[in-house]
């Protein structure tokens, strides 16, 4: 087995070596003058079992384009079984076509994936679930919620809310409230925009309580904020959001700032700067990743990884 990763987010890639107990692979990556980029793999990987470990976080398409030229160089290479690790599947939200003359574009990515030499598929927390199925080679879809149930039962909340910010995020937000044995309330909420949200009515009871809000994905901050205002205009006491990838622009971090949000708790899957003035703890992931890298090689099974307390996760 060997481990190679991309430059989209080298440090979890050497967590999850150092999980497994191995070196991360060799690999020469770099830009020509142009943009285009140039991959040398450089050690043998004939009739070994690769994976390679990118998030196709932004920039989503250099990233994309990076393990597309890797798995490319892999299979030339004679690699006997090649993996892509996507801690975070980029274009997930493009998952159907809900207007004329769009493309499907998270069908698009699965498609140019295969193309490029990939036997297999290790993901985590897709924004949506039916994205296996774009897929006619086996997909691991693990959760991060076993990482985050570990962190959230220490702190030993009372009163707890899980509140789910919109309709579509009701049956992982029902997960959290049966391992946390806490409460359940969920945001109605109206889309502007790609970027705007306008959040109109909480159904539950969030008075005089701490509140949990659960989401897969956020990158602008504008679902959670918004809640967030909403569920302090209620009654709510503390309020902690707990997102799996933390994919904050300049706008998503303004207005964390600004928020009612006492603490945003998060995953290693995607590379983020520091950030001042946003209480953000972050995860790692790099366990999870690592054993089930570990069973796919030994071909185990992985089911164990993504249950908790006897019930799946999501």
């Amino acid at each position: 087995m060997k481990v190679f990763s991309g430059t989209a987010n080298v440090p979890l890639a050497n967590a999850i070596c150092d999980y497994i107990g191995i070196k991360l692979g060799k690999c020469d990556i770099r830009p020509f003058p142009d943009g285009e980029t140039f991959v040398k793999i450089e050690e043998n990987v004939r009739g070994e079992d690769v994976f390679i470990v990118q998030p196709t976080s932004p920039p989503t398409n250099h990233n994309l384009m990076e393990l597309f030229i890797m798995m490319d160089a892999l299979r030339r290479s004679s690699a006997d079984r090649i993996t892509a690790v996507l801690p975070f599947y980029g274009y997930a939200r493009q998952d159907r076509k809900d207007q004329p003359r769009v493309p499907i574009t998270a069908k698009l990515v699965a498609n140019l994936l295969v193309a490029a030499g990939a036997n297999r598929i290790l993901t985590m927390d897709l924004h949506a679930q039916q994205i296996q199925g774009f897929f006619d080679i086996p997909v691991d879809h693990l959760y991060a919620a076993p990482v985050m149930y570990e962190h959230l039962q220490k702190k030993k909340l009372k009163d707890l809310v899980v509140v789910s910010p919109d309709v579509g995020g009701l049956k992982m937000a029902y997960a959290y409230s049966q391992t946390l044995d806490a409460g359940l309330a969920i945001i109605a909420k109206r889309r502007k925009s790609a970027s705007e949200v306008e959040s109109m009515a909480v159904i539950g009871e969030v008075r005089g309580k701490n509140v949990l809000m659960i989401d897969d994905l956020t990158e602008t901050a504008g679902t959670l904020t918004k809640g967030a205002e909403l569920l302090k205009k209620k009654g709510a006491k503390k309020i902690l959001a707990v997102v799996s990838h933390a994919i904050l622009n300049d706008v998503g971090v303004e207005r964390l700032r600004k928020s009612a949000i006492d603490e945003l708790i998060t995953t290693d899957t995607v590379l983020r700067p520091a950030i001042r003035g946003v209480r953000i703890t972050t995860l790692t992931v790099a366990g999870l990743l690592g054993e089930a890298i570990k069973r796919i090689h030994s071909n185990s099974s992985v089911t164990s990884l993504f249950e908790s307390k006897g019930g799946r996760t999501s």
